[in-house]
This record gives structure tokens, C-alpha cells and sequence, in this order.
């Protein structure tokens, strides 16, 4: 799990975008499959299919890992006082409106689709609560939704 923290070095500030949790995933496959090596059927040896990692890492991978991270971060930060740079920044609003066309995910609204995908509603009151955003951000780990 070490090269875990490495490869998710700051992961807290990330817009996952689709190509990236494929690579992402790949790359974790490919480590796992070289620590857990191959299995033997029927006297033939084969590499296990990513189902079976899945199992043995009992569904939490490293996008899981990332989004859990988020959201321990989007707590800390809700709870900080108005005073703290961070929270400036984060509650920030521009001036100006956004380009035309497709707008790029932010930070906020990634993290957000996450809360609903996980049907968590009333998450702001959850935030001050350490113990249950706790809970939920745990619960990120392994939520298949992701």
C-alpha cells in the first residue's frame, strides 16, 4: 500500500475525469495481480480477472480510496471557521460568468455528484457531526455506487 499513497499524493484536491480513473485502475490491477499473483485450475495457471481482485481487496479501490479522501476533506473544510484562508477560497464566487459550451467538473460539483450517487442528503448537517461524516465517508470505501 505504499505505492498507494504515493500515486494518490494530494488526492483530496482532484476532478476525477473518466480517463483518469481507467488509468487509475489499471494501474492498481497491474499491482495487485503482480502481489497476488496468478491461480492455479484444473493444473493450468492463469492471471486473476478483475472480479476476483475485486474480491480480495474487498472492493476498495483506489477511486473508492480518492473519493473517500475528498470527502474527509470537504469535511474538514465545512467545519473550518469563515476566517481561514481555505474557507474563503472554497466559498469564493466569481464575479464573472462561465465560458460557453460544456463546462469543465469542478472540485464542488465532483464531490457533490458523489454525495448523490450515495443517496446522502442533509450532508451539510452531517459534516458537523465528526462521527457520522465519519461513517460516511467509511462507508465511501466500499460504496458500490462509485
Amino acid at each position: 500500500m505504499e505505492k498507494r499513497k504515493i500515486v494518490t499524493y494530494t488526492c483530496e484536491t482532484w476532478v476525477l475525469k473518466e480517463n483518469s480513473i481507467q488509468k487509475l485502475m489499471i494501474y492498481e490491477r497491474n499491482i495487485f495481480r503482480k502481489i497476488f499473483g496468478p491461480t492455479k485450475v484444473n493444473g493450468l495457471w492463469r492471471i486473476k480477472t478483475n472480479e476476483e481482485l475485486d474480491e480480495l481487496i474487498k472492493r476498495k479501490n483506489i477511486t473508492r480510496f480518492i473519493k473517500s479522501q475528498r470527502l474527509k476533506w470537504l469535511g474538514h473544510v465545512e467545519r473550518m471557521p469563515n476566517d481561514r484562508e481555505v474557507t474563503r477560497i472554497y466559498k469564493w464566487k466569481p464575479l464573472a460568468s462561465r465560458p460557453k459550451g460544456r463546462p469543465k467538473n469542478r472540485w464542488e460539483d465532483d464531490v457533490r455528484m458523489d454525495l448523490q450517487k450515495m443517496k446522502i442528503k442533509n450532508w451539510k448537517r452531517s459534516v458537523l457531526d465528526r462521527l457520522s461524516w465519519r461513517t460516511i465517508v467509511e462507508r465511501t470505501k466500499t460504496c458500490k455506487e462509485l
